[in-house]
């Protein structure tokens, strides 16, 4: 019995149903991977984000998630080298889906029971997303920025839906603008932090605040 469509399981219904100790026998997650390319990378190296943002309400599968994660990967590092950015999905597989299995065989109708004790078996990992929730994000350089565009553009073709990628006022991975970034970082308030940064505080020993 091959895999139903996902049409069957796009649309949001009810509660979110995660695994945990009463729901044990759950299959992974296709995706394992939600970082890609130059991870460790400073903050300083990819002044440039793009998003690919969701424009509905609906469940995205995580063999989905995988597809559009490798598309992504194998264009940009055809492109630019597979130091020249840092991938990172957003989203995270966390719901199980349910089938309720029917036989297709001959006599199927004898062994049956229709649709006594239907709860189904789980079946599968999907994400939940938002409108305007942001499904995949890239940090990268300047002049990455076209390919970066191209990459998430073939992504979209992974996906059930309508996206749309949008290139971030901010620096990188931060919530500080380009702008405002270059003037903290010009007055020493700056830590880096991995992809991110930290803003030093007033507080602490008089040697560092001074």
């Amino acid at each position: 019995m091959g895999r139903r469509p996902h049409r069957c399981y796009r649309y949001i219904k009810n509660k979110p149903y995660i695994k945990s100790r009463y729901l044990r026998g759950v299959p992974d997650a296709k995706i394992r991977i939600y970082d890609l390319g130059r991870k460790k990378a400073h903050v300083d190296d990819f002044p440039v984000c793009i998003h690919l943002i969701s424009l509905e309400l609906e469940q995205i599968s995580s063999e989905s998630l995988e597809a559009a994660r490798i598309c992504a990967n194998k264009y940009l590092t055809k492109t630019g080298g597979r130091e020249s950015f840092h991938i990172r999905v957003r989203v995270h597989p966390y719901h199980v889906l349910r089938i309720n299995k029917m036989l297709s065989c001959a006599g199927a109708d004898r062994l049956q029971t229709g649709m006594r004790h239907a709860y189904g078996k789980a079946y599968g990992k999907v994400a939940r997303v938002n409108i305007n929730q942001i499904l995949m994000s890239v940090r990268t350089r300047p002049n990455m920025l076209k390919s970066a565009i191209e990459g998430f553009r073939r992504c979209k073709y992974k996906f059930p839906g309508a996206q749309k990628i949008v290139v971030s006022r901010n620096w990188g991975f931060t919530p500080y603008s380009v702008d405002e970034y270059k003037r903290l970082r010009a007055a020493g308030l700056t830590t880096p932090d991995g992809a991110y940064v930290k803003i030093n505080n007033k507080k602490g020993p008089l040697k560092k605040v001074l």
